[in-house]
């Protein structure tokens, strides 16, 4: 028990014990504050409870008393007479982590009467004493803003949970306890009494990122039990919070449109096949994961569940080329456990996406004509051979291709699986001198596969320009007549009339055919080529010649509309 709140009454009258060596009689409490911290934000005053360490001794040095041998420091109110006078003055002003030497006069110690067998009447003392903690019963929470977050879209409210680091010390900074030594945040929800009472003040209105320094009085913390072996009995305790993220139960996603393009023609659906960059961030901005450090977009359906629920939310509604930043809470993302090592559990998750393309499987060609000729009368058709100029990009402007960049147009048959489907389809019907632009849907292009230089999935947009075009032969055809052939076609074959057709004459004939209008070779493949191929098939017998009973018209053979050796 400390003799400061030792009472002895007496009905006796005692004899004056001799005294220890007094050195003369004192007015007053002599102070040697030997210890004063830099930082004092608070001295004692009349009425503040107080806490602190004393060791208590004799003018020669021996103990009478300590608080440190209890292992349990003295705590009370200074000022209101439940401390030898001497004390009480000895208090007034310090501040704590101060430390004083007191000499107690013995009128205001234990005077003439003293404390039976341990403090002899008129004797003078001294007390070595280090403040620890001051508070009043008036006082109120103490929040200080240490770092607040340029951005502060939303505050911590009742009902919310919430995921913070910690330092916690008394006041004298004796470190109790951090959230930092378990390597985990401190996850709960505030105004649901799973908190002390200010700590659940104290989080309110705090930004996520948000940094504070919370100073709570005793009756807002654990009072006068303390906690365990950590927090003594009324004491006060200091918090360095870092809140790292916040939500509610019952929120739903958060977008924010970053970039929003000018036009846009069509805005995604559920079904979707979207295809897009990302960075995804905690809320204290930890990157846990981004597509670009692959170098690949994140590619999906949207709406089907192929995505946490949050993101199939967020990309909806949204526009080829537009940036947009989803808040996801965790019961739409990954929940309380979280995902591997580095989405810890009831984090909430910031996604800022680009979104480079998105399709839909039954999407078609879309064309979009730039410049048509006034007089446009012909227009190219299937098996028509084409020349044409084009630049090939992905809908984010990214250039892939161009004509441009080579000595020569692109030339292509069209129906001949030359080129892409859906590129096929936007250059039928086109006049010479016409321009276009053509989307193409990856399942017209290249597919999920992609190619060498196009991304798998990736929608295409060619812009063309129609340099020449000619009408090509039906498939499987090399020669076809305008007209009717000759109606002796052998013999108008067999030049010298011996009876048999070379290859001389055979090439000969066919190119005067050619130059006379009366019919035409299959464009885009070098004359001789073609000739040859011809002569080739109807030399049947391989003896380098043709004789009239080799000598047949394709539509003898599988009677198609046109003609053709």
């Amino acid at each position: 028990m400390s003799l400061f709140f030792y009472y002895l009454v007496l009905a006796l009258s005692l004899g004056r014990a001799r005294s220890l060596g007094e050195p003369g009689p004192l007015e007053d409490v002599v102070i040697d504050r030997y210890y004063i911290p830099k930082v004092c934000l608070r001295e004692v005053q009349m009425g503040d409870f107080v806490r602190y360490h004393y060791n208590g001794t004799f003018q020669d040095g021996t103990k009478f008393d300590s608080s440190y041998d209890r292992g349990a420091t003295v705590a009370g109110v200074a000022g209101v007479g439940r401390l030898i006078t001497g004390m009480d003055r000895g208090l007034q002003g310090m501040c704590v982590n101060e430390r004083r030497h007191l000499i107690v006069p013995p009128h205001l110690g234990y005077g003439s009467i003293g404390v039976a067998g341990m403090i002899p009447p008129d004797t003078t003392l001294y007390f070595d004493v280090i403040m620890l903690d001051i508070w009043n019963k008036e006082d109120k929470l103490q929040i200080t803003t240490l770092h607040k977050p340029e951005r502060c879209n939303r505050t911590v409210e009742n009902t919310d949970f919430v995921r913070y680091h910690y330092n916690g010390t008394l006041l004298d900074g004796t470190p109790f306890d951090s959230s930092y030594g378990k390597d985990s945040t401190y996850d709960t929800y505030v105004g649901s009494g799973w908190l002390i009472k200010g700590m659940d003040q104290g989080l309110l209105g705090m930004c996520a990122g948000e940094k504070r320094r919370i100073v709570i009085p005793p009756f807002l913390a654990y009072g006068e039990k303390g906690y365990g072996t950590v927090i003594p009995p009324q004491a006060s305790l200091v918090f360095y919070v870092h809140l790292v993220d916040l939500h509610n139960p019952k929120d739903g996603i958060s977008l924010e449109h970053l970039e929003v393009p000018t036009s846009c023609k069509r805005k995604s659906v559920t079904g979707d096949f979207v295809r897009y960059h990302y960075n995804g961030t905690l809320m204290d901005g930890s990157l846990f994961d981004s597509s670009y450090s692959r170098n690949h977009t994140y590619d999906t359906y949207i709406g089907k569940g192929y995505v946490i629920p949050g993101m199939d939310q967020g990309l909806q509604g949204v526009c080829i080329g537009e940036r947009r930043r989803i808040v996801i809470p965790p019961h739409l993302a990954y929940g309380e456990s979280g995902a591997g090592n580095k989405i810890p559990g009831s984090a909430v998750l910031i996604f800022d996406v680009h979104i480079i393309d998105f399709h839909n499987p039954t999407d078609s060609v879309e064309i979009e004509t730039v410049y048509r000729p006034e007089d446009c009368n012909v227009t190219t058709q299937d098996r028509a051979f084409v020349r044409y100029h084009y630049n090939c990009s992905l809908l984010d402007g990214t250039k892939l291709f161009s004509s441009h960049d080579y000595e020569h147009p692109q030339e292509a048959t069209l129906g001949t699986n030359k080129v892409i489907e859906g590129l096929n389809v936007g250059l039928l019907n086109m006049c010479v001198g016409e321009k276009r632009i053509i989307i193409v849907p990856p399942h017209l292009g290249h597919g999920e596969s992609g190619t060498q230089g196009v991304p798998g999935s990736a929608v295409l947009r060619f812009e063309i320009e129609l340099l020449h075009q000619e009408p090509g032969v039906p498939e499987g055809y090399l020669f076809i007549w305008h007209n009717e052939p000759p109606a002796n076609l052998f013999e108008a074959m067999d030049l010298n009339k011996d009876g048999e057709v070379p290859s001389e004459e055979f090439s000969a004939f066919i190119k005067s055919q050619v130059a006379d209008g009366k019919g035409r070779m299959m464009p885009g493949v070098d004359p001789e080529k073609v000739v040859t191929d011809m002569f080739q098939n109807q030399d049947r017998n391989k003896d380098g010649k043709i004789t009239a009973e080799e000598l047949k018209l394709k539509s003898d053979e599988d009677q198609v509309k046109h003609e053709e050796l």
